[in-house]
């Protein structure tokens, strides 16, 4: 790893994460019609599942052997879902967690919720890089177009309230939370390179683990199934486009 792979790393991370800006901006500008949210709450679901089972599971399993990258998808699954239990946070259902402070306001709740999304995403593009320049672009690319979306859709319940300025600077927060990510999931490496395949597969049962708890269950109160599955639909067409434009 050298000095020019870090500044890549680190743009792609930080153009990726800007992204957030554009989805709150959309909640707040838009018409917030209940079935373009499970639209974009399908469209972000089919992404990130489709990243993580057949870009960063298969190619973890390639580069080590299929028993150590499983362990590692599971104990990335479950480090994130220690997190979302013990930190208060909200993305539609406000969950308290175990440190929960009252004085907390709701858009920073929503920050924290984005956090727990964005880190983990950070984290799985710097590695992809790592193993490949290219997967790097095409999961960096993927994460951008997943963004749009998903935060569009946490963010309309907080911008009903017209609590715009703090939405912004809780997506901003949110989006330079992905070059964090990136910085630790390159720093991992750093540690050592033989951990790589292993920190893909941990990122990619984050990124799992974020699409059913949160995703899924926001895509049922919003309800419109229907949009939901065609967005879905949409995100395979997108992924499949994609790995025309960006071979791995």
């Amino acid at each position: 790893m050298n000095q020019s792979d870090i500044f890549i790393v680190g743009a792609l991370a930080l153009i990726s994460g800007m992204t957030t800006l554009i989805g709150v901006a959309l909640a707040i500008h838009s018409s917030r019609s209940y079935k373009k949210i499970a639209f974009g709450i399908g469209f972000s679901t089919g992404i990130m599942l489709l990243v993580a089972c057949l870009e960063l599971i298969p190619t973890a399993i390639d580069t080590s052997n299929t028993r150590q990258a499983l362990m590692s998808l599971g104990i990335g699954a479950l480090f994130f879902a220690l997190l979302h239990w013990l930190i208060p946070h909200t993305h539609l259902f406000e969950e308290a967690g175990q440190f929960n402070l009252p004085q907390f306001r709701r858009a920073y709740l929503v920050a924290f919720g984005l956090i727990l999304h964005d880190i983990p995403e950070g984290f799985a593009m710097a590695n992809s890089f790592l193993t490949s320049p290219s997967l790097g672009v095409f999961v960096a690319v993927a994460i951008a177009l997943h963004n749009v979306p998903e935060e569009f859709a946490i963010a309309v319940p907080v911008a009903a309230l017209n609590k715009q300025r703090l939405l912004f600077k809780a997506a901003l927060i949110s989006g330079l939370a992905e070059p964090v990510g990136a910085a630790l999931g390159l720093y991992a490496a750093y540690l050592s390179t033989a951990w790589i395949p292993y920190l893909l597969s941990f990122s990619a049962g984050a990124m799992i683990f974020v699409s059913l708890h949160e995703l899924v269950p926001m895509a049922k109160h919003y309800g419109h199934i229907p949009f939901f599955i065609v967005g879905i639909a949409s995100s395979i067409v997108v992924y499949t486009a994609l790995t025309l434009l960006l071979p791995v």
